[in-house]
């Protein structure tokens, strides 16, 4: 069954290279994404209350972007990705998020989760 893949913009008031410590650090991670990440190498543990998922990351371009890939999802093509994105005219910077879900609803469901998210960002960094 193929994966329906989603890509959310999302505006933010902060400096490229700070923004980049807040997805591609345990310490990052831990302010807004997760109750506790640990690092080991490439392999990334997520920790939520009682449950633990893992992610590799795939690609890691500094100050730039980061893609990781859940565990569970090993046997397909599935990742998600931040990154960013600095508008060439205004200098705005966005933070681009990439995933996938296995169907519409589910995807809707994503969205929202990952809007939570990143307004739990942004609250963490005052944008």
């Amino acid at each position: 069954m193929s994966k329906i893949k989603f890509e959310l913009e999302f505006p933010i008031h902060a400096s490229p290279s700070m923004l980049y410590t807040y997805f591609a650090t345990p310490a990052g991670l831990e302010e807004w994404f997760a109750d506790r990440v640990n690092s080991r190498g490439k392999v990334i543990s997520f920790i939520w209350d009682d449950s633990e998922e893992v992610a590799k990351i795939l690609a890691n371009k500094k100050g730039e972007r980061i893609k990781y890939k859940w565990e569970e999802s090993e046997d397909d093509e599935t990742y998600f990705e931040f990154r960013i994105e600095i508008d060439a005219l205004t200098k705005d910077v966005s933070l681009m998020i990439t995933d996938f879900a296995d169907n519409e609803e589910e995807a809707e469901e994503s969205k929202m989760l990952w809007k939570n998210q990143i307004d739990e960002l942004k609250h963490t960094i005052g944008a």
